[in-house]
């Protein structure tokens, strides 16, 4: 399953803020970090909050796209059923 992130570096804690549109009108998961984006801090980060947030090991993620843009694309790993209730349920506790 794909994942599109909009990811805001260097924020006071991590966290999921929601979904959001791009110009295109695509979803995304709007998320803030505190780690720097530097030498791919933020991106190191960003696997590992989805790893815990959706209970997946960390090489079941895998960043396809956007190593240096906020706009980052996923492949997660896994039953597309499971990881679909998964973020539904998380972006539900956000909210």
């Amino acid at each position: 399953m794909r994942l599109r992130v909009r990811l805001t570096p260097r924020a006071s804690r991590n966290m999921l803020e929601g979904v959001v549109r791009d110009a295109e009108g695509r979803a995304l998961l709007q998320l803030r970090l505190k780690a720097p984006p530097v030498e791919g801090a933020a991106n190191t980060a960003l696997i590992a909050f989805l790893a815990t947030e959706l209970k997946l090991r960390k090489r079941d993620i895998d960043l396809v796209s956007g190593t240096k843009s906020r706009v980052k694309i996923l492949q997660l790993n896994g039953d597309p059923s499971e990881l679909v209730r998964r973020l539904e349920r998380w972006i539900a506790q956000a909210a």
